[in-house]
């Protein structure tokens, strides 16, 4: 099996400088992640913007459609924002059908001590494996369906909404 890990950005991937908050998105946090883990499946990495979600554009959701389209793996997991995860894995729910596709991200940047990012990653690795083809989004120790949850931003968590 190969899962092929796309990423766009987000807050997974951010890096700060100071206390004041600045940062940017830099590299992506996978990379770093999955070199220290005995993980044993096969994997790609494919980063194709570095954009805090709240800037991406209907274009930049297209583009990721586009991506997941074209790659050669059945199981795609996406790292993502999570102010706009639920928009752009609607549109991919709506888009792409035959492939088992995972989003996920962090409220705390991967590399700070407390971020959930190797939790939430971890989470959509066990996902994409077992999961029949689809959409998910797994984030705060669950999958939800994108059509049926909401973030949460005062617990800072993802929610089903019936």
């Amino acid at each position: 099996m190969k899962i092929r890990f796309i990423t766009v950005g987000g807050t997974i991937d951010k890096i700060y400088f100071d206390s004041l908050s600045e940062y940017q998105v830099g590299a992506p946090g996978i990379e770093r992640m999955l070199a220290d883990l005995p993980v044993s499946f096969e994997y790609s990495i494919q980063s194709i913007m570095r954009k805090d979600s709240l800037d991406m554009t209907d274009e930049d959701r297209h583009l990721v459609v586009s991506t997941v389209k074209e790659a050669a793996e059945q199981f795609i997991i996406i790292t993502h924002g999570t102010d706009t995860m639920i928009e752009t894995a609607r549109l991919l729910a709506a888009s792409v059908s035959e492939k088992s596709i995972v989003l996920t991200g962090a409220m705390q940047p991967a590399g700070f001590r407390s971020s959930d990012a190797l939790f939430n990653v971890g989470v959509a690795v066990g996902a994409v494996c077992s999961s029949p083809p689809g959409v998910y989004i797994a984030m705060s120790g669950q999958i939800f369906n994108p059509a049926s949850t909401r973030k949460n931003r005062e617990r800072g968590v993802f929610e089903s909404v019936e």
